[in-house]
């Protein structure tokens, strides 16, 4: 069987085996509907648990005092995590600390990595934004393919033209695509990250090498040439995927720093507040046929534990982008809906 037969989808989404609900709460949904999705999965939950129990949640405060043991715990555990959340902001600046010569270090060679990707997309200068800057070079690499098209074209190898004419209508159709979801992306949302991370190179890569090991024979020079240097293009393109999906990790976890620090203020002050001043005998009636008392400490507990859903809403897509792009290069770590297997011989 060809490895044409083989071609993945163009998206992550489509390439992935995990249903379409999970990958938009993993990946593409806004960070704070996810927390608040699970802030009301907490409420609810709790308000089913209060049901099914056999005993009301009044009979076991007048027993013991389940609230006040619940909330001391909340109280230390949300002057733990402010202090996690200092620990997390002083590794993400670490990052960014160093000596002079360690800073030229850096400069230097972001500085060479532009030159290189200035010579593969045939610009004296490259795009300073990120969106631009991998804009242009998946043009590049789409321009690149057609040059490889064009240099075996009259080549009398005929499997060899209609594989590399396949090869090439796919790449610059997915350019094309991936151009458009960059156009006016600002870093710092997911959008560029997205878009990046839909562009399979490392697939591009090994479809690219496949053909070249096929019908080595039948390359000219001019294919030869043409060959290594849509490979530099798409090289490039996973080398500027890698580092601004870097960035991005580093800009998403202080995000997650100040959202936390946010949320924690008012967590702790209503923890605070049921340990000093709640008083379950004031709390009397019912609401929908449910006690006030557990309307109150079910409230009062969601928000205590936000902190928490933030940083597991924040974490579930630093995570999931971390194991699905683990490897550089073409190399398939995961199951993918890449197709049926490839045939060797």
């Amino acid at each position: 069987m060809s490895d044409d037969s083989s071609q993945p989808s163009d998206t992550m989404a489509e390439r992935s085996v995990d249903s379409t609900w999970k990958h938009t709460l993993l990946l593409n949904a806004n960070r704070w509907l996810v927390t608040a999705s699970l802030m009301l999965f907490v409420f609810v939950g709790l308000l089913v648990v209060n049901q099914l129990n056999p005993v009301s949640l009044r009979t076991l405060i007048e027993a013991s005092d389940p609230v006040e043991t619940l909330f001391q715990a909340l109280v230390t555990a949300l002057i733990t995590g402010v202090t996690l959340v200092v620990s997390i902001n002083s590794l993400v600046l670490s990052q960014e600390l160093g000596a002079v010569a360690d800073q030229r270090e850096r400069l230097e060679g972001s500085m060479e990595f532009r030159k290189n990707v200035e010579s593969s997309i045939d610009s004296p200068v490259s795009p300073p934004e990120p969106s631009s800057f991998l804009q242009a070079i998946v043009t590049a690499s789409s321009k690149r393919a057609e040059e490889f098209r064009d240099a075996v074209s009259d080549s009398r190898d005929e499997e060899l033209v209609e594989r590399v004419e396949n090869f090439v209508d796919n790449l610059t159709t997915h350019a094309d695509s991936i151009r458009d979801d960059l156009e006016d992306a600002q870093f710092g949302t997911y959008s560029v990250v997205k878009s990046a991370l839909d562009y399979n190179y490392s697939w591009k890569i090994f479809r690219a090498r496949r053909i070249k090991q096929t019908h080595a024979d039948s390359f000219t020079d001019d294919a030869s040439d043409a060959y290594d240097e849509l490979l530099e293009s798409l090289k490039l393109f996973g080398i500027a995927r890698e580092h601004f999906k870097t960035l991005y990790f580093q800009w998403e976890l202080i995000n997650l720093s100040r959202a936390m620090m946010y949320v924690a203020v008012p967590a702790l002050l209503v923890t605070t507040s049921m340990l000093l001043f709640f008083d379950a005998g004031t709390a009397s009636g019912t609401i929908l046929g449910i006690d006030v008392l557990v309307w109150i400490v079910t409230a009062a507990t969601t928000i205590a534990v936000t902190p928490f859903l933030v940083l597991i809403a924040y974490i579930l897509r630093i995570a999931t982008m971390a194991k699905r792009t683990l490897a550089i290069g073409p190399f398939i770590l995961r199951e993918s809906g890449r197709g049926e297997d490839i045939d060797w011989e």
